[in-house]
This record gives structure tokens, C-alpha cells and sequence, in this order.
């Protein structure tokens, strides 16, 4: 039977089909929409603000770090070493989110390009990742140092420090591809809108139409193997060191042993318990947005408070510190 137009009941339902197939999906992504922690138009000056401020904070406190170490011998020690990676990918951790995120609330443009998403997506697993990595070796470094003293010039050799560094980066580096490149395969529905103030990959996949079980299982799996080692190595780490304080006769071997791990599991305790926390939010709150204002204490505020809890903790440090602001100030 023909139906309007001559055209008969099978067309019509094949191109009603098509018409309303057609519009929800997209071929080819141009840009994604960031919608930011709030949409409060009288909030986002104070949300700047606020954020320029912790950026500034992240980025100075991170570099007064690797300049006082570099500047003075006595911290060239293959702890200030890793502390120095650690410090250099906070702040690269740090502006791969934040200046972005302030340019939408300046500009009042949320958008952001297609590959310029992908490729901030990419950067934040790289430097989440070498971060895990970084903890772990400088968790291995307090093992060695307490564990067997006798042995540590020996086994934290400079050659070992810097090959343990080298092989964290292509690792990072091969799973931040990995997981980006495979969105490229999806594709996407006409709402492209992410609730978060960054692009955050698992947050992009949930805008996919195409199947993203294969995606899903990656990320699962790359948390898994690349950050559950490094924190196993951790756990590995700290249960010896505990093991072994506990069997030192004097209080004062056992206060100075604490003293010096005392700055990494702060850190450590930081970084992991406020990712935790993000995921346990995600798992109970079913609002994107309560998830992304969590976020930030995962992404943010561990990168800018390290520097004040190794400065503030650390003698050796408050002092390299301290010399270093003289000879600045003497020099201006």
C-alpha cells in the first residue's frame, strides 16, 4: 500500500527510521562542551579566582622544590631526585587541567576541539600515572634506606634512579595513547556535553552511541596493572619499613625512621585517599557534577599541598629552602 507522496509503508518506516537515526549521531566530533563545576553565572568569578590562585600556588611551590634541590649539593640524594619528578609532574599535572578551565570562564566559551579533548584526556592519564610510578619509587628508596642502610649507596645507584624514572615515563606514556587513540573508533551522539571542568576519558566514553564495552575494559584493566603495581609496590614498601621499625631497639632510630617516611606517606595518604574518595563519590552520587566539584581534590589539591608538606616536615628541606630564598633576595 503506498502511503504519502506514492511512496509505499516499507519506505516510509526505512526513512522515518533514517530521519530520526540521522540527527543523534555524529561522524565527525568537532568540539566537546566542558560544563565546569557550576553553572552559576554569579559563581564563576570566585571559582577563577579561586582557581588561579591554587594553579599559581601548584606551579611556585613545585618549582621553589626543584630549585632549592638543585641548588644545593647536599640534596643531590636519590630521594631529591624522585622528589624533584614528583614536583616537575605536579606541575605539569596541574596546567594540563586548570589554564583551560580558566580560559572557558574568562572567554564564557566552553567549548574545546575534538583533539584538543582527546589530547588533554591523554596528558592527565600520562601524568596520574607517572605520579603512581614516582610514589612507588620513592616509596622503594625509604624501603632500601631503612631496611638495608648498609646496602643503599650500592642498590639506589644514580644509574638505577634514573632508569626507574625513564621506564615509568614510555609507560605512562604507551597507556595515556592506548586509551585515547581508542576513542577515536567511537562514535558520538549530538548531546557532547562533558560535566566535568576538564576532559576526563571515562567521562567522554559515556557520550559515546557506538558499544564501549571494549573501552570500558581497557580502562579498568589499565588501572589495574599500571596503577594497582605501583601501589601494591607501595603496600610492599611500607609493610617491611613498619616491620623493621618496630624491631629497632632505640625510640630515637625508631622517631628518625618515621621522620623520614613521615613527608611520603603524607603524600601518598593524600594522593590515594582523595582519588578513593572520587571513586567512592562517583559509586554513590549519581550526579556528574558532585563527582567533577570531588574531582578536584584528586587532580588538584594534592599537587599543591605537597610542596608545603615536604617544606614544612622536612629539616633538610626548610633549609635548602631558606638559602635559596636569601640568595634570591640578595640577588633582586
Amino acid at each position: 500500500m503506498a502511503g504519502k507522496g506514492g511512496m509505499s509503508e516499507e519506505e516510509e518506516m526505512e526513512k522515518r527510521f533514517t530521519s530520526d537515526l540521522g540527527p543523534r549521531h555524529h561522524t565527525a566530533v568537532s568540539e566537546f562542551l566542558l560544563l565546569g563545576l557550576t553553572d552559576d553565572p554569579a559563581l564563576q568569578p570566585l571559582i577563577f579566582g579561586l582557581f588561579l590562585s591554587m594553579d599559581l600556588v601548584t606551579i611556585l611551590g613545585n618549582l621553589l622544590i626543584i630549585l632549592a634541590v638543585s641548588s644545593d649539593p647536599c640534596l643531590h640524594t636519590p630521594m631529591y631526585f624522585s622528589l624533584c619528578n614528583l614536583s616537575f609532574n605536579d606541575i605539569c599535572l596541574s596546567t594540563t587541567t586548570v589554564p583551560k578551565m580558566l580560559q572557558n570562564i574568562h572567554t564564557q566559551d566552553q567549548s574545546v576541539t575534538y583533539t584538543g579533548c582527546l589530547s588533554q584526556a591523554c596528558f592527565v592519564i600520562i601524568f596520574a600515572l607517572m605520579e603512581n610510578c614516582l610514589l612507588a619509587v620513592m616509596a622503594y628508596d625509604h624501603y632500601v634506606a631503612i631496611c638495608h642502610p648498609l646496602r643503599y649507596p650500592v642498590i639506589m645507584n644514580p644509574c638505577l634512579c634514573v632508569l626507574l624514572v625513564l621506564v615509568s615515563l614510555p609507560m605512562s606514556m604507551v597507556d595515556g595513547l592506548l586509551q585515547s587513540l581508542m576513542v577515536l573508533r567511537l562514535s558520538f551522539c549530538t548531546d557532547l556535553e562533558v560535566p566535568h571542568f576538564f576532559c576526563e576519558l571515562a567521562q567522554v566514553i559515556k557520550l559515546a552511541c557506538s558499544d564501549t564495552l571494549v573501552d570500558n575494559i581497557l580502562i579498568y584493566v589499565a588501572i589495574c596493572i599500571v596503577a594497582g603495581v605501583p601501589l601494591s609496590g607501595i603496600i610492599f614498601s611500607y609493610i617491611h619499613i613498619v616491620s623493621s621499625v618496630l624491631r629497632m631497639p632505640s625510640t630515637e632510630g625508631k622517631h628518625k625512621a618515621f621522620s623520614t617516611c613521615g613527608c611520603h606517606l603524607c603524600v601518598v595518604s593524600l594522593y590515594y585517599g582523595t582519588g578513593l574518595g572520587v571513586y567512592i563519590s562517583s559509586v554513590v552520587n549519581d550526579s556528574p557534577r558532585k563527582t567533577a566539584v570531588a574531582s578536584v581534590m584528586y587532580s588538584v589539591v594534592p599537587q599543591m599541598l605537597n610542596p608545603f608538606i615536604y617544606s614544612l616536615r622536612n629539616r633538610d628541606m626548610k633549609k635548602a629552602l631558606k638559602n635559596l630564598i636569601e640568595r634570591l633576595a640578595s640577588f633582586l
